[in-house]
């Protein structure tokens, strides 16, 4: 850099250090502006570009907010968590497991429902979702009614649906 360069250089940095540093406070705050003005500006020399630019308040302008964008890449990047392995810890419940214990207790309250449930009415709901027979059939092979069929259907599944509720609240 020519001595006419650093003079055209400080006579730049004189004219733009107030813009900048307003620039800096309002994205950054007013502890790190000082330093992120001097920073631009160091970037702005060491390119060596100054005396070669057009419009170098524009090139000083998107230095500035390059450098934010970096700043802001390592705040995040140093912002990561890293917990250590710890083997002596007990391993957390996998969810799978949860299902499983879930689905025993489900299970139980279900047949609970069933157990209580009267002799007929379990022998027709049991026909029906087990065997996959119809209301008709089930009438047919028990010498009932379709109506009776209904009526034992509907027992069963207001019983289940008691256990399920009953099952939902206390888990």
């Amino acid at each position: 850099m020519t001595r006419n360069s650093t003079a055209a250089f400080a006579a730049f940095y004189r004219a733009e250090q107030a813009r900048l540093l307003r620039y800096f406070r309002t994205r950054a705050g007013r502890d790190d502006a000082p330093d992120l003005v001097q920073e631009t500006f160091a970037r702005l020399l060491r390119s060596g570009a100054f005396e070669r630019m057009d419009n170098p308040q524009a090139y000083l302008t998107r230095s500035a907010r390059n450098l934010l964008i970096d700043r802001a890449r390592q705040q995040q990047q140093s912002q990561a968590v890293i917990f250590p392995f710890d083997e002596g810890c007990d391993a957390p419940v996998c969810p799978e497991q949860m299902w499983r214990i879930e689905e025993a207790d489900l299970r139980r309250a279900y047949g609970r429902a069933l157990r209580a449930m009267s002799r007929r009415t379990r022998r027709v709901f049991l026909m029906h979702r087990m065997r996959r027979m119809t209301y008709t059939e089930i009438a047919k092979q028990l010498g009932i009614g379709d109506k009776g069929v209904q009526h034992h259907m509907s027992l069963a599944l207001a019983r289940i649906r008691g256990a399920l509720t009953a099952w939902s609240v206390a888990g």
